[in-house]
């Protein structure tokens, strides 16, 4: 907490009313009357005469209340904004360039305006100093970042116990909730929002890292020896993994394998493209289940795990190529390496996109054949890719072809999170609408674990996205991996 000087005694709003061109930091929540000093009360406060603090040079804070500063309203877990300091040591990317540089290519959270404001005030700071936007960045030099933050809501679903003993916990993560704290989330996170439940004493480790829109198995560990167990496992390979994705169109029978390449072409955007020159990633697929279409667009499942029947494909396939593929599959994956995103990019590289992926399913950034086959960028290039989607979530809204139906875009655009040009009274960091339903949930689940020797294993039911639609027959449940990992095996070896 910084110091605020030996007779200041100041609550969280005399500082807005006194001095609000100054952020202090303070483990307050917005809008508290938290006073400054720890162990004085409302009475005490005001026993010595009020006097203007001595800011320090950088303004650092712990930003860990306790309990957390959750509130449920609309439907969502929202969070209280607070002030909170960003700490970072100076990556090796980012050796010899500017400090401007590193915030305008890396974070796309503010605007540029904002952090080279921040920089030159104090609020972003290298070792402990005011440095400027132009301050080169050094081996060992150690950034933070004060400021007042705010999160996004997540979704109210519960996280889901699969099986818990005195070593570790198996979940079924609900969507649109990120693991750990990254970015614009740290409270709404697995991780926080466990140990909110739990008790402030409680440590997460987790051992699989699943994407924030990723629903499904994932093991955190009470205690590091756990962690680093189940963890060495996964990276020698001697895990099994399997996912269940809702694909556009008819997915082709049999065992399909996909041995593309994948090349991360913007880190910032976390953007991955198939390309000859990334890294090799090899996934198998299956097709579970095929729904035909018979009304005019799809709805999203309910509680219960009915839905509505898929698009009607044939309705402005002119103007929609990928509405010829009607209707929609499900698909089992079972990737073979773990590249970022790669159940996502093989299937967009194989004309079977997941049917409400923002990013890989997205008309306005890929155009019309939404990146199918397009290895060699000769569609669309990697610049007008990462020009088109970093609008996204801006002024544009993140739209998946699953809900591009004419009847609903504009109710959805209406509802989708973006800026919505208002900005934040006390800090004037502009505010992001509520996300959309279809932003808190993509139909990717990891369904299944196990070990390759059999020790152990666990699966998740099925999500209702994934269940037959009102009117249909299809699977309820999955059978085993025996056809994936001989597809797997004989791809690799094919003697």
């Amino acid at each position: 907490m910084s110091d605020l000087g030996s007779t200041a005694y100041v609550t969280e709003n005399e500082r807005v009313n006194r001095w609000p061109d100054r952020q202090i930091g303070v483990a307050a929540m917005c809008g508290g009357a938290k006073c400054a000093v720890e162990g004085l009360g409302s009475k005490d406060r005001w026993k010595k005469p009020l006097q203007e603090p001595v800011l320090p040079a950088v303004i650092t804070t712990p930003a860990d209340p306790w309990p957390r500063p959750y509130y449920f309203e609309g439907g969502f877990r929202r969070v209280r904004p607070y002030y909170f300091t960003y700490t970072t040591w100076c990556k090796e990317r980012w050796r010899g360039r500017e400090l401007i540089d590193i915030f305008e290519s890396e974070f796309r959270d503010r605007p540029l305006a904002y952090y080279r404001n921040a920089m030159e005030g104090g609020e972003v700071a290298v070792n402990s100093k005011t440095v400027g936007p132009h301050y080169v960045l050094r081996n060992g030099d150690y950034i933070t970042h004060t400021l007042h933050r705010h999160e996004p809501p997540v979704t109210i679903d519960p996280i889901g116990v699969l099986h818990e003993d005195d070593h570790m916990i198996v979940l079924n993560k609900p969507s649109g909730v990120p693991v750990h704290p990254s970015g614009r989330y740290n409270f709404n996170s697995i991780t926080e929002i466990m140990k909110s439940e739990r008790g402030p004493s409680w440590t997460a480790y987790p051992c699989n890292r699943l994407d924030r829109l990723t629903s499904g198995i994932m093991f955190v560990a009470k205690n590091p020896k756990a962690a680093v167990a189940l963890g060495n496992q996964i990276a020698d390979r001697t895990v099994n993994k399997e996912y269940i994705a809702r694909v556009i169109g008819r997915f082709p029978d049999g065992e399909v394998v996909c041995n593309q390449p994948i090349l991360a072409i913007s880190p910032k955007l976390g953007l991955n493209r198939v390309r000859a020159n990334g890294k090799h990633a090899r996934t198998v697929f299956q097709r579970l289940a095929y729904y035909p279409p018979t009304k005019k667009y799809d709805r999203e499942p309910t509680s219960e795990g009915n839905a509505d029947s898929p698009a009607d494909a044939a309705s402005g396939a002119g103007r929609r190529p990928w509405s010829g593929k009607e209707g929609y599959s499900i698909v089992r994956c079972m990737p073979v390496t773990g590249r970022t995103h790669q159940l996502r990019v093989h299937l967009q590289f194989l004309g079977h996109p997941i049917q409400n992926d923002p990013i890989y399913a997205n008309q306005k950034v890929w155009g019309f054949d939404l990146g199918s086959h397009d290895s060699d960028a000769s569609l669309n290039s990697d610049e007008d890719i990462i020009s088109r989607l970093s609008r996204m979530g801006k002024e544009d809204v993140a739209t998946a072809v699953a809900y591009y139906d004419e009847m609903v875009d504009e109710y959805e655009k209406r509802r989708a999170e973006k800026m919505s040009g208002e900005v934040c009274d006390m800090c004037q960091t502009p505010l992001y609408t509520d996300p959309g339903p279809h932003e808190l949930s993509l139909w990717l689940h990891s369904l299944r674990y196990e070990d390759k020797h059999g020790k152990w294993g666990y699966v998740s039911p099925l999500p209702a996205w994934a269940l037959p639609p009102k009117g249909f027959n299809g699977p309820t449940q999955v059978g085993d991996m025996g056809a994936l990992v001989e597809a797997a095996v004989k791809e690799a070896d094919p003697e």
